[in-house]
């Protein structure tokens, strides 16, 4: 696997290395020694798929508070994503800044999302599949979010005539700067 490291402190684009021949590829996408060896969180317990019918649907900005913060890796197994991630984490030095990559399943790229940062994603293409993996299991009363159009972030998502979010999604509240206290508390 080959990690490049992200502007935002502790994200990481993780892709496979492909071993080709006359049948295709083998590569292999999720090693806990080589995450290990990165300083990346290797322990994973949960893993969930999320299908979106059409083009331009949004789901998120998503997080579990602390103490139940969870580390994401994110792949798209069908179709293209703009995948964003927001770092809320008080005493980190790219704090309060967003980023987005593209994940497909073209480039079969991951994104590791590391606690304490706030994910979300639009759909590039119809008929798109996503697969987490997560080192927490869902913790219904931890959840929280941001809202995806927030001015505070003004996060540049690519298609901003099409826009399919969930009713749940729309009524997040916007960014809070005492949002930044439940992190800060929890280290």
């Amino acid at each position: 696997m080959r990690f490049t490291r992200l502007k935002l402190e502790g994200a990481w684009v993780i892709e496979p290395e492909r071993h080709e021949d006359e049948r295709g590829f083998f590569a292999r996408v999720w090693c806990a020694r080589e995450f290990e060896e990165q300083g990346l969180e290797p322990r994973l317990v949960q893993a969930s798929v999320a299908y979106s019918r059409k083009k331009g649907t949004l789901r998120g900005m998503h997080f579990q508070v602390p103490p139940h913060g969870e580390v994401k890796i994110v792949r798209c197994t069908r179709g293209a994503i703009h995948d964003v991630i927001i770092d809320l984490r008080p005493d980190s030095p790219t704090y309060l800044s967003w980023e987005g990559v593209l994940l497909s399943a073209e480039n079969r790229a991951a994104l590791y999302v590391p606690k304490g940062f706030a994910h979300g994603y639009q759909t590039m293409e119809d008929d798109t599949e996503v697969f987490y993996q997560m080192s927490e299991f869902y913790a219904p009363g931890a959840e929280g979010g941001i809202r995806w159009d927030d001015p505070f972030f003004d996060i540049d998502w690519p298609h901003a005539e099409v826009r399919i979010v969930s009713e749940k999604d729309q009524r997040l509240p916007p960014f809070e700067r005492d949002l930044a206290d439940v992190f800060r508390q929890a280290e």
